[in-house]
């Protein structure tokens, strides 16, 4: 490879990880760095040191398992959740923690991935949250929509009123695509396309752009 081309090469994706168990991290360090997309900067073991991690590495995604010793994820995440200038975290779950994860979306989460998905979608999955999109594995949303938040829109069932430029950049917001992916995919400018996404989550009754998802999920597959 040239020396420009290596110049031209995006910078690696800045990660965080917080998982009590050494080997599922050496596990997961060694699949997200394979294909040099991605870097791990930090690694705890439980959520009293994820806050700060995060401080010290300014990661540009967060990863973190829910049920760690000491300060759990859930209650970390709610604390980092709270910063403006918090990065996207997803939690890494399994398929018996419902609860937990509907909690987790509560607090503004983006991303639900389950600790066996493919070294592919993982890698997808943090780029894909590092340019701002939601991600959700498909085998857990079917599990999360009967938990949706008091309020949101019934799934199953589409709300009155949306135009078709709305239902365009729900659906692009359903497949986890960033403001920037969506704007260029539908040649808008990227503040038209953020006051579109605001205009969805009043409409849905949605916290957050991951409920939207869920809920344009439901709609899709009911």
């Amino acid at each position: 490879m040239s020396a420009e081309a290596g110049r031209c090469r995006p910078a690696p994706v800045r990660v965080v990880l917080a998982d009590d168990e050494p080997l599922l991290r050496a596990g997961l360090r060694t699949v997200l760095e394979a294909g040099g997309t991605v870097r791990v900067v930090g690694e705890v073991s439980n959520g009293d040191g994820l806050l700060a991690a995060v401080d010290r590495h300014r990661p540009d995604v967060v990863l973190v398992d829910i049920q760690m010793p000491g300060t759990d994820g859930l209650t970390a995440l709610r604390l980092l959740c709270t910063r403006a200038d918090a990065p996207p975290a997803a939690v890494l779950t399994t398929f018996d923690l419902d609860d937990y994860v509907a909690e987790a979306l509560r607090i503004g989460v983006q991303g639900f991935l389950l600790k066996d998905a493919e070294p592919e979608s993982l890698v997808r999955a943090v780029r894909d949250l590092a340019a701002g999109g939601a991600v959700l594995d498909p085998r857990i949303t079917a599990r999360l929509l009967p938990r949706l938040a008091a309020g949101a829109a019934s799934p199953g069932r589409r709300p009155p009123g949306l135009t078709l430029r709305e239902n365009q950049v729900l659906g692009r917001l359903a497949a986890g695509k960033s403001n920037a992916v969506i704007a260029s995919e539908l040649d808008l400018a990227e503040a038209t396309v953020k006051k579109y996404v605001s205009t969805l989550l009043v409409k849905l009754g949605a916290e957050n752009r991951v409920q939207a998802a869920l809920l344009a999920q439901s709609w899709r597959t009911g």
